[in-house]
């Protein structure tokens, strides 16, 4: 992937191991959250919400993915002079872009394609116990192919979408991680609290 609004890498040899570790440990949540979620309530409505809201997820992820990788430094360094809320977390976001786009587009996309196609598998035995005089071959290939529509369509949306308005989609990103900080006082890239006496500067 190349990186059109930040070209210098923040990657570095611990950041890969930690998350190799995270990744793995948030792929095991979810997948016990998808199987406990579809096989206790066997409810095929509430399975499909849960599939849609996971595929969601997971197109929304790859729209700020793309985005914080075409964003540009100049109207973020322009609002956040002016003290504009949620530009200084929008400058941080494209200033590491390549660990943003990683998180968002491989390790929230591949986990939540893991996990949707988990549940694909959850709704169609539901589906079995239902109405067996169903072919279950038919249904994981029909079940399957419509999960990967989704998916592949949402994701093209997006990336048209986030490549003709990528400031403008990282400037949300940042002014709902600015009103999160403001809330916890926590800082998403300095993992600390922000003193109470910074957590109102910045409004508009």
């Amino acid at each position: 992937m190349t990186f059109l609004g930040n070209n210098k890498s923040t990657v570095s040899g611990r950041y890969i191991f930690l998350v190799g570790i995270g990744s793995f440990i948030i792929a095991i949540i979810f997948t016990l959250f998808s199987e406990i979620f579809a096989s206790k309530l066997n409810n095929l409505i509430l399975s499909f919400v849960f599939l849609i809201i996971i595929i969601t997820i997971n197109i929304l992820a790859d729209l700020v993915g793309t985005a914080v990788t075409a964003a540009s430094h100049a109207p973020f360094n322009a609002k956040a002079a002016k003290r504009v809320k949620g530009a200084p977390q929008g400058l941080l976001l494209i200033k590491n872009a390549d660990r943003v786009a990683n998180i968002a587009n491989d390790i929230i996309g591949d986990i939540t394609t893991t996990v949707s196609g988990a549940l694909g598998i959850s709704i169609v035995v539901q589906i079995m116990r239902v109405g067996p005089r169903f072919d279950q071959f038919w249904l994981n290939v029909l079940l399957t192919a419509l999960i990967s529509v989704l998916i592949v369509t949402g994701k093209a949306a997006g990336k048209k979408v986030s490549l003709s308005h990528p400031d403008e989609i990282i400037f949300f990103v940042g002014t709902v991680l600015a009103k999160i900080e403001s809330v916890t006082g926590y800082n998403f890239f300095q993992k600390q609290k922000v003193p109470k006496n910074k957590q109102k500067v910045g409004k508009q």
